[in-house]
């Protein structure tokens, strides 16, 4: 596990989006080599952890800013402009502290989140390679350790963002008597090991890969229970995909000005043009102009999102229209802003023209993230929810809403 020097503690979201863009200005100029290279933004993360942001939804109960999901979506969106992949590797970490806030003991508030305020990261083991998610399958089991009150862990996750860079590795999984949990494993800890084998085209740093568990000893109080089932109102769901829909309008602002930086500094006007300059011929303007509108829509409808969610949790007691209604607005703003953060980044080369296509320049690395992160979730399914509510009345429920 990485030392920490005491991360401080943000005091709201106007600070934690400001300590956002400081780290996204230094982080920007070095995405597109660590994209070429593969690299894990390590030193990058560990900044991160540095800077406060990981704390900043913690309750203020436990000592945290208790930021709410307007500024923590921009946060995201800020840091996703500069790299994608470090946006991306924070997602879960979130996920797992809002876990934690909803199901987690007094002592493993205190324990945990404490861990985080001082700057740790957790990173993410949840989905698993050949099981049905839709029956819940799990090849993953926590067995009881005879004479302890520890358990044994053993198994393979897939995608596991961040991990294999993190403090704390989050480990979905079931206990012996088949109630989902979460097993907080500390880096470090014997049998849990990471695979170098996330080869994805896109969203290189995310260091997505295997995470391998053999005989991880696992202490009863870093056992945390799953807090959601099917049937209960949440917001829970909702909030996570609102950060992906963050990422995406990242990435969409990020391709935007890196075409318009491209058009006016290196594109020649076409043969047939009557302007001197490809940045002044009328169409192109136009063309861009549209894509402009097609962005500001995708932050619009996040920000619109991300308003939706804190209404629906402001009240003491969770009420299912303001439950349907954040649900619905995440699920048009994660279709809208997936499809612009894809045709922004296509877009761009249709602007910039074919020497935009070098490698040297790195342009291709907006859609190659876009694509990859997009495919997480169909949209095809949030089009669906959106559609179903309109004609039938049918109020959105499911993991992913």
């Amino acid at each position: 596990m990485t030392a920490h020097p005491v991360a401080p503690v943000l005091a709201d979201g106007a600070e934690a989006v400001r300590v956002a863009s400081e780290l996204a200005r230094r982080f920007a100029p070095g995405a597109r080599d660590r994209d070429r290279n593969r690299a894990v933004p390590t030193a990058e993360l560990q900044e991160v952890a540095a800077s406060g942001l990981l704390g900043i939804t913690v309750p203020r109960a436990y000592g945290g800013a208790a930021v709410g999901h307007r500024d923590l979506a921009d946060v995201f969106r800020v840091l996703a402009v500069a790299d994608a992949s470090i946006s991306q590797v924070l997602q879960n970490h979130f996920v797992f502290v809002r876990v934690l806030r909803d199901r987690g003991t007094p002592a493993q508030q205190e324990f945990l989140l404490g861990e985080v305020l001082r700057g740790a990261r957790f990173g993410n083991a949840m989905a698993e390679r050949g099981v049905d998610r839709r029956k819940g399958e799990t090849s993953t089991s926590l067995r009881a350790l005879p004479g302890t009150t520890d358990l044994r862990l053993d198994g393979r996750k897939y995608y596991t963002t961040g991990a294999s860079t993190a403090d704390w590795v989050p480990v979905k999984t079931r206990d012996p008597d088949g109630v989902d949990v979460v097993a907080f494993v500390r880096q470090g800890t014997p049998g849990l090991s990471f695979g170098d084998d996330w080869t994805a085209l896109g969203q290189r740093g995310t260091h997505s890969g295997s995470t391998l568990l053999t005989d991880v000893r696992v202490p009863v109080e870093q056992i945390v229970r799953w807090p959601y089932d099917g049937a209960e109102l949440r917001t829970a769901g909702a909030a996570g995909q609102l950060l992906h829909a963050a990422i995406d309008v990242g990435i969409a602002e990020s391709a935007l000005a890196a075409a318009a930086e491209y058009v006016r500094t290196r594109t020649r006007a076409y043969a047939d043009s009557p302007w001197e300059r490809a940045a002044d011929e009328h169409h192109l303007i136009n063309d861009v102009g549209r894509q402009t509108v097609q962005v500001r829509a995708a932050r619009a409808l996040l920000e619109r999102a991300a308003d939706a969610v804190d209404a629906a949790e402001a009240d003491p007691v969770l009420e299912a229209g303001k439950v349907a209604e954040a649900s619905l607005a995440v699920a048009a703003a994660r279709a809208f802003t997936a499809e612009t953060a894809v045709t922004t980044a296509s877009e761009l080369f249709s602007y910039a023209g074919t020497s935009a296509t070098d490698e040297e320049h790195g342009l291709d690395r907006f859609w190659r993230d876009a694509r990859t992160h997009t495919l997480h979730d169909p949209t095809r399914w949030k089009y669906h929810h959106l559609g179903n509510h309109v004609l039938n009345g049918v109020a959105p429920r499911g993991p992913l809403l």
